[in-house]
Formats: structure tokens, C-alpha cells, sequence
């Protein structure tokens, strides 16, 4: 699976680092001061190095945990998202960071102990009010879990602070490290969908939606809260009955009391995303479907989007209660 390792020369003896090393015996080991030097440089092609990704063992030094976009919460009035990862396993037309990385390498940060120390600063800042944390911004928190061990460092945090919530967003099946664990209740695993049709053409190296499910069921047996995101939304001409039958499979195959919250939200990405992302797929259908720019973004036209999004809306509130559910309304 990886066939060659960058590694920083700061965290070379890290402990992480020589767990991680000893996973992938065969794989070539390469030096470099900082990871810069080899992840989203001018020269390189994402689609070319997506074939055969290396992985970058690094620090992250600044901006470890910051505040969310305003409309990215569940509620709560104070929202930080982090990534201990850059890239995805996974290869999703519609993934924005596609459009943000020229790299395809995945960069995984392994001092998860000065992420969980600004987490505490964060926490602190708020005078014992609910904070959010969010997982899965600039990768799929769960899909390389094996791998990096991230929940195992970094569920024990909640488990001691319960005004803090973590939300980890996956399309991922790699699932046994939680179920190691008793729940957390102030633990969020979110499951992002689209219908079958849809996924099978442009989710691609993804499970498929009926082992995203199975995993669901899994999780709720052991008591565990989970997620319904989907975000994004996808138009086709028969999006209201593709989505109907996911709704419909979805919602009767699990239980509804183990729902935190479902969300949702259509297709949109900065401009320049945009752009970056459609060079790499001329022939995709995703990109011919109608589009218009707003605000520097690119989606679908408001009458698309807020008909899309009503038609969810109405199926998603048949299954839960409306505190349940947040949608995203905003402009693209």
C-alpha cells in the first residue's frame, strides 16, 4: 500500500514515528527537513502521484486547531476543526482537496500531543461552555485509523472532558479501534452518504454504501452515536428517486435513537477549486451538470440547490426529530 516514506529529520526517533516505520518494512525511507520540500510543490500532478501515494511522517508546528467556518456547527456556539492528516485515502470526483493540493502524498502529523495540548487551550478559552471539535476536514478520519492509531490517542481527551464533543468524519469502515472502546457519549462517528448510483461512479476506492451501513449497525450495537452527513448533495435527473431509496434503506436499517444529528448540503466549491478539479476530469459528468458562480463559488443554481435540499429535508424529518437537523442553507 506504501511504498515509499518521507520522513522529517525532527521526528525521526519519535516513538510514532518508529511504530508507524515498522508497519511498512519494505517500503523505502527518505530523509527531508521539513515536508515542504516534497507535498505540493509547483511541479507536481495530483492525479499522476494519486496512483502511488508516499507517506510523509511530519510536526505541525502552528495553527493545530482552528475555528470552523460560521455555518460548520451543530449547535454549539464554539466550533474548532483539526487534521492530524492531509489527504485522503479515498478518490471522491467532488473532493475539494483536489482543487487545494497539487499532492496527492498523504501527510500524516504525528505529534497528536501538541494537538491534544491546544485542544485543552481551546477548551479553556470558553469558561466550561460546550466546545466542538471536528475531525476529518483534510482527510477521512477513520480510513488510515490502523495505521496511525489516531482515535486510540485521541478519544481518551473526550472521555476526560465531557463539555468537549468530536465529531470524526468518515466514509471509512476501519472501525475496530472503537469498537475496542466503551462509548463515548460526547463522541460523534459521522457517516457521509450519497446514493448507491452516485457513489459507485464518483466515490471511487470508498466502501460501498451498504458496508458504511453495516458499520453503523456495528457501532450503534456497542452504543456508540453516529452522523448522517450528506454534504454533498448530488444532482442528477433523478436525483429525488436515488435519494428517496437511500433514505428509505438507510433509515430502516438502524437505530434512530443512536442518531446525534444529520446534515446536509449541495455541491459547492471556491472557484479556484473549482477550476483545478475540472482540469483533471474533462470528461466527468459531475462538472457538466448546471453550475453558477456566487460569491466566488461554484454550485448549483439557487433553484437546484434549495429544491434539492427541500426534498431531503422533508424525507430526513419523517425519520427525525427537527433538533436533530442541520442544514446548510448558506449562499455557494
Amino acid at each position: 500500500m506504501i511504498n515509499t516514506i518521507y520522513i522529517e529529520e525532527e521526528i525521526a526517533q519519535h516513538p510514532r514515528t518508529l511504530d508507524i516505520i515498522k508497519r511498512f518494512p519494505d517500503a523505502s525511507r527518505i530523509a527531508c527537513r521539513r515536508y515542504g520540500e516534497v507535498f505540493n510543490r509547483k511541479s507536481q500532478n495530483f492525479r499522476l502521484q494519486k496512483k502511488n501515494p508516499a507517506l510523509i511522517l511530519a510536526k505541525k508546528h502552528k495553527n493545530l486547531v482552528l475555528p470552523t467556518p460560521k455555518q460548520y456547527s451543530l449547535g454549539a456556539e464554539y466550533n474548532y476543526y483539526f487534521s492530524h492528516m492531509l489527504n485522503c485515502l479515498y478518490d471522491c470526483r467532488y473532493c475539494f482537496l483536489q482543487g487545494m493540493f497539487q499532492s496527492a502524498h498523504y501527510v500524516l502529523f504525528i505529534n497528536y500531543e501538541d494537538f491534544i495540548i491546544d485542544m485543552q487551550n481551546s477548551l479553556n478559552q470558553h469558561n466550561d461552555q460546550p466546545v466542538h471539535f471536528f475531525s476529518g476536514y483534510d482527510c477521512d478520519s477513520l480510513a488510515l485509523d490502523p495505521v496511525t492509531n489516531f482515535t486510540e490517542e485521541f478519544l481518551p481527551f473526550f472521555e476526560n472532558n465531557s463539555k468537549a464533543l468530536l465529531e470524526l468524519r468518515t466514509k471509512s469502515t476501519q472501525i475496530r479501534n472503537i469498537l475496542k472502546r466503551d462509548p463515548i457519549q460526547n463522541c460523534i462517528i459521522a457517516f457521509s452518504f450519497t446514493p448507491n448510483k452516485i457513489a459507485s461512479s464518483i466515490e471511487h476506492k470508498t466502501p460501498n454504501v451498504q458496508k458504511r451501513i453495516n458499520a453503523i449497525i456495528d457501532l450503534q450495537k456497542a452504543g456508540w452515536l453516529i452522523g448522517l452527513r450528506f454534504d454533498p448533495l448530488i444532482y442528477t435527473k433523478g436525483y429525488k428517486k436515488e435519494y428517496a431509496e437511500l433514505f428509505t434503506h438507510l433509515f430502516s436499517a438502524i437505530n434512530l435513537d443512536l442518531i446525534h444529528s444529520v446534515s446536509l448540503g449541495s455541491f459547492r466549491l471556491p472557484k479556484s477549486y473549482f477550476r483545478r478539479v475540472e482540469k483533471l476530469y474533462h470528461d466527468e459528468k459531475l462538472f457538466s451538470s448546471p453550475m453558477e458562480e456566487e460569491n466566488n463559488n461554484i454550485g448549483y443554481p439557487a433553484e437546484i440547490r434549495e429544491s434539492m435540499l427541500e426534498f431531503c429535508k422533508d424525507i430526513i424529518l419523517e425519520h427525525i426529530t427537527s433538533d436533530k437537523f442541520f442544514p446548510c442553507h448558506d449562499s455557494i
